[in-house]
């Protein structure tokens, strides 16, 4: 999950790595609240739980990630193949977000 970075990347990373992931935990975070607290129409329980339930999962590991992030000070990060399927489900998230925007008006 986590590889070695140079010295010279490590601020880069910083800048990119850093923010993305707090990204990540704030549009799980909504998705999340929207789920609990709202029944969809558009979805079925079953889809509306397992959603839910791949969203409690993701943000437990991007989690992890910050806390190993910040453990290493910075100077490991994420393999692409980790980062992917996050920025797929919030993906997904956004546009349930949209249908359901567009639903209730």
């Amino acid at each position: 999950m986590l590889y070695r970075m140079q010295p010279e990347e490590k601020e880069l990373l910083k800048e990119v790595l850093e923010p993305l992931l707090e990204d990540f935990q704030y549009w799980f975070s909504r998705s999340r609240k929207l789920l609990e607290e709202e029944n969809l129409s558009f979805l079925s329980n079953q889809e509306q739980t397992e959603l839910l339930d791949r969203i409690k999962k993701s943000q437990l590991e991007v989690r992890t990630a910050q806390m190993l992030f910040k453990v290493t000070e910075g100077k490991a990060g994420i393999d692409m193949a980790v980062l992917m399927p996050w920025h797929k489900l919030v993906a997904q998230c956004w546009q349930i977000s949209i249908k359901w925007r567009k639903e209730r008006n």
